[in-house]
């Protein structure tokens, strides 16, 4: 029979105080979860989006919890086969379940961490299998085909064409694309600093071409009015003064894919699927790649000490096939 609950974490608890929940003493479990909220954003400098994200999906295994009268203490494997199959019952999207569970999983690792728990409950949990979707790739040919359809007289057109060729020389996300500071350009050195997800900052080499449509986009932001607030960000808006926005990347690079024919779903995101496939079908290592999309926990550019950052410029100017048709 299927239960019916309310999956609001906002009814379940507010920012400043918990409501009551559970059997176990209620003030130590109103403990552990704060101190879950504090170590996801100070430990682990989750973002806020992320941590919502994993308070909410946590709302839902305690309300489970309470429903089926048990301790979130002591639940066994078998309480999370039970959760997990009343997810999909209620409709949930086998990914959807996935990053349910990866919550529940990381609270109970917290536990294990603060020597709350001795062991984590959900270490041989197994997730649902993801359905297999490939994002679509742009080729070097068809991110010329998009170039090509700018149109340079107007006042914007070098600055887009220097923000395709950032996204596919550099694999940035749009939110670091237009959060990118000049003052965080090393051009002499072919690098640039990149503040990523968690305000985790990595170096990721830049392609020559990518340099010189950024030197060419700088002479027209040069004779810009730009406030002295915003003179630190690489694009701007023409007609705003102001430094761009995710949306407008998106239909920027929506209004050129259209006018280039292309008949891909494309996104900015989608360049930094094309970087990522691009080295790695030119042979670059998978380390370096990694290093490079910024999915290693770099928190600050002194942990660089401890990597070769010769050799993954190196790997990125190799593989990268904007730098090998120079070669």
């Amino acid at each position: 029979m299927k239960k019916n609950f309310n999956f609001s974490i906002f009814q379940f608890f507010n920012s400043s105080d918990f409501t009551n929940f559970a059997p176990m003493e209620e003030k130590q479990q109103q403990r552990l979860i704060r101190r879950y909220y504090q170590y996801l954003k100070l430990e682990k400098g989750c973002s806020p989006n992320t941590i919502d994200a994993y308070m909410r999906d946590l709302d839902k295994f305690l309300r489970f919890i309470k429903d089926e009268g048990k301790d979130f203490m002591s639940i066994q494997l078998d309480d999370l086969h039970q959760f997990s199959s009343l997810m999909m019952d209620v409709g949930i999207h086998s990914v959807s379940l996935s990053r349910i569970l990866s919550g529940v999983r990381s609270f109970y690792h917290f536990l294990v961490l603060s020597d709350v728990l001795d062991v984590n409950p959900t270490e041989l949990l197994e997730f649902p299998k993801k359905p297999q979707h490939l994002p679509d790739v742009l080729s070097v040919e068809e991110i010329d085909a998009i170039e090509s359809v700018i149109d340079l007289s107007q006042p914007e057109g070098q600055r887009n064409k220097a923000i395709i060729e950032t996204l596919f020389s550099c694999g940035l996300r749009v939110s670091e694309l237009v959060n990118l500071k000049i003052s965080n350009l090393f051009l002499d050195d072919q690098f640039i600093k990149v503040e990523g997800k968690g305000s985790k900052q990595r170096l990721v080499p830049i392609s020559e071409k990518a340099i010189h449509e950024l030197q060419l986009y700088f002479l027209d932001r040069n004779l810009l009015p730009i406030p002295l607030e915003y003179q630190d960000f690489v694009f701007v808006s023409h007609r705003r003064k102001k430094p761009l926005t995710r949306v407008m990347v998106f239909l920027m690079i929506k209004d050129l894919v259209e006018k280039a024919g292309i008949q891909k779903t494309v996104s900015p995101h989608t360049f930094r699927h094309s970087f990522a496939t691009s080295l790695l079908e030119g042979g670059a290592n998978l380390r370096a790649i990694q290093a490079m999309l910024g999915h290693e926990s770099i928190a600050t550019t002194q942990i660089y000490t401890h990597i070769d950052t010769t050799h993954l410029r190196e790997e990125i100017l190799e593989h990268h096939p904007r730098n090998k048709e120079r070669t």
